[in-house]
């Protein structure tokens, strides 16, 4: 019995370890870089939200500008590896200890027993929030598909990257446009290609124990930057280079996805959620500086 609890203690112990995360006020150099020339999103960064710099097995993986109030991710930033999309990972839904508590490690952990989540539950959704709500899935906004190596898919499985999304549009109309960018920039990005995927809030709610907890998002948007990309790329795609974005509304509803350029999605979210006045996704626009 004793060496079946130490084992157990061991086994726990790795997985605890392989994966980081730390809350940070301002991004160290190496979390900059999923940001096109190092510069986050500007004018969503409103009270009260955290940077969270995402490690797993000691390596950064990506960001997410995480809001504490409403429990979710306004958006998550992140660089594209070319996949095929069909390599899976099996990992538990993980937490961030930092975003509750003053915590000495900067690991992102697998969720414990029910009974500790009241340490941390003020700050971030839980497992719980999700299990009795029929109405919304879990959606990955950094999707593990546009990952290749296991341990980046790994690192998505966090509810710190993860928003309420209906069934329907999680499943079919976003995992379908995930799809096509996925194909697209596999075929026509030759560099790196950044990607900003965040939300819009709707006023709803999920509720749990007669409170409000997490908040439904109204519009998922998403944008990318590839500005070394294919000069063949055929005339029907030319346009999409070297940025590109979409949104769809969260609703049951909705099957269509809005694919536009960025400046109108930067004119489409001034308009439906509060940004401030200097509002960019990329810097420059995604212009190369050469061709400013």
């Amino acid at each position: 019995m004793a060496l079946g609890l130490h084992l157990s203690f061991v086994f726990l112990s790795t997985l605890m370890s392989a994966a980081r995360c730390r809350v940070e006020k301002e991004l160290s150099p190496e979390c900059k870089a999923f940001f096109y020339m190092e510069t986050p999103p500007r004018g969503l960064e409103h009270h009260p939200v955290r940077y969270i710099c995402q490690f797993y097995n000691k390596k950064a993986r990506y960001v997410t500008l995480y809001h504490i109030g409403f429990r979710i991710p306004v958006y998550s930033a992140y660089t594209f590896k070319r996949t095929d999309g069909e390599r899976c990972v099996d990992v538990p839904w993980m937490y961030e200890p930092q975003l509750s508590t003053l915590s000495e490690t900067d690991e992102m952990q697998p969720f414990p027993r029910r009974i500790m989540h009241l340490n941390f539950e003020d700050s971030q959704a839980i497992l719980e929030d999700y299990t009795n709500a029929i109405h919304y899935e879990r959606g990955t906004l950094n999707p593990d598909e546009h990952q290749d190596e296991l341990d980046d898919k790994a690192s998505t499985y966090t509810l710190t990257n993860v928003v309420p999304m209906v069934p329907v549009f999680t499943n079919i109309v976003w995992s379908r446009q995930e799809h096509i960018v996925r194909k697209r920039l596999n075929n026509y990005c030759r560099g790196t290609a950044y990607i900003v995927t965040g939300v819009t809030m709707s006023g709803k709610r999920i509720r749990r124990d007669n409170m409000d907890r997490i908040a439904v998002p109204k519009y998922v948007w998403s944008a990318y930057c590839c500005a070394d990309y294919d000069q063949n790329t055929p005339f029907g795609e030319r346009h999409k280079f070297p940025s590109f974005a979409h949104y769809a509304l969260n609703e049951e509803e909705n099957n269509n996805v809005v694919e536009m350029s960025v400046q109108k999605l930067k004119d489409f979210l001034e308009k439906t959620t509060f940004v401030s006045k200097n509002f960019q996704i990329f810097a420059g626009d995604c212009v190369p500086p050469k061709n400013r």
